[in-house]
């Protein structure tokens, strides 16, 4: 399978004040190196502070990197590509717009002509299952039917590569278990590549082709797990022996870098 995008040797430090207010370097990525293959869902999971949302920005074109080399459908990492799309945590919706409206954003950006990208943003709707809320504004909804939103603006103007930094992390533990099952129906009907970051092991694992562990710091892939459930998936995909077989492997893995992490805050 074709590697959509190649990290190698990635680092990324940042200027920071000390606990005695003195001016020092906080490296976040050191060497990383990873590959995202054309069409799979990988997601990122480490301690906070590992650097995997960094990577995301980077990838994004919301920061920069200092050395290494990252490549994206073989080419160099430019700063602003439509090819890529972003998912934040928080549903980042414009209050004075209605949902469709949300949705038409990236396609105004691209020049669509209004009506095309008004079909386009309804025929989205329609998957998220929310086109009686067309002309809702963001405050009109549940924080669930946003967070559907904000995937659906990012699908609307087709990136290749989908970024989603723990986009469900702010949801309720109900509306999050349906949530992710929502992104799987989603992905399954286009195989879309995204990377998914993310602090929650049973998240990654039912979501996933591949799970990559992340050291504490400096942040580098530690081990690259492999999801060997069938798809399509669904939630009782959690019960199965092979699923916390995973868990209990991925956990055995991350659990020293989660004691690394918080030993690091305390001593910052």
């Amino acid at each position: 399978m074709n590697a959509k995008v190649q990290a190698r040797q990635v680092s990324r430090a940042f200027q920071v004040r000390n606990s005695l207010g003195k001016k020092d370097v906080l490296t976040v990525l050191d060497h990383f190196d990873l590959d995202v293959r054309e069409g799979e869902f990988l997601s990122i999971l480490g301690p906070s502070g590992c650097g995997k949302s960094t990577f995301l920005n980077i990838l994004a074109g919301l920061d920069d990197y200092d050395q290494g080399d990252i490549l994206v459908d073989q080419e160099v990492l430019k700063k602003r590509s439509f090819d890529r799309g972003m998912v934040f945590q928080s549903y980042a919706l414009l209050p004075w717009r209605t949902v469709l409206e949300n949705l038409e954003i990236g396609l105004e950006i691209r020049s669509i002509r209004k009506k095309e990208r008004r079909e386009i943003a309804r025929r989205y709707l329609g998957m998220i299952g929310l086109s009686s809320f067309a002309n809702q504004y963001p405050h009109q909804l549940s924080g669930g039917m946003r967070q559907r939103v904000a995937i659906a603006r990012v699908l609307a103007y087709q990136p290749n590569l989908l970024l989603m930094d723990e986009p469900f992390a702010a949801l309720d533990a109900q509306t999050r278990e349906t949530m992710q099952i929502e992104l799987l129906r989603i992905w399954e009907a286009d195989r879309k590549t995204i990377l998914f970051v993310t602090h929650s092991i049973d998240e990654a694992i039912l979501l996933s082709d591949r799970v990559a562990i992340m050291t504490a710091r400096t942040g580098q892939v530690k081990e690259i797990i492999d999801i060997d459930l069938e798809r399509p998936r669904t939630e009782e995909a959690r019960g199965s022996v092979e699923f916390v077989r995973i868990r209990q492997k991925a956990w055995g893995l991350l659990k020293d870098e989660v004691t690394m992490a918080q030993s690091f805050a305390e001593r910052v």
